[in-house]
């Protein structure tokens, strides 16, 4: 199966929007391909979260779906909207764990899970 090495969105703020994506734990630098415009960009080793500002003559980036692994759902969902996130669906038991999904400062929808514990301790190794 093909890996997912790279996430790249445009936004009207990058900057406000790299510090709410820091309150996920996400640790950006500022960054320039050659001649291309400053932009933030956080690694893991594993991939590369991009944040470029929008062009003049283009919209930010739209109708995308991020999903993340948190280890504790309530504390994310209260630093994401007070960082200006907008709580869509309270967290909650479901079938991927405890849930809660946040709306980002240009309208992506963020789902964040808690990895459910007594189901990860009930399944078979």
């Amino acid at each position: 199966m093909p890996k997912l090495n790279l996430l790249v969105l445009r936004a009207r703020d990058a900057t406000q929007l790299a510090t709410f994506y820091s309150n996920l734990g996400l640790h950006f630098v500022r960054h320039r391909h050659g001649t291309g415009p400053e932009h933030f960009a956080s690694e893991d080793g594993g991939g590369v979260f991009e944040i470029y500002p929008v062009r003049p003559d283009a919209e930010p980036t739209r109708e995308l779906r991020l999903g993340f692994e948190v280890s504790d759902v309530h504390q994310t969902v209260v630093r994401l909207v007070n960082t200006g996130g907008v709580l869509l669906s309270p967290p909650a038991d479901s079938p991927w764990g405890f849930r809660a999904v946040v709306r980002d400062l240009e309208g992506h929808r963020v789902e964040l899970t808690e990895p459910n514990v007594n189901k990860l301790a009930a399944s078979p190794v």
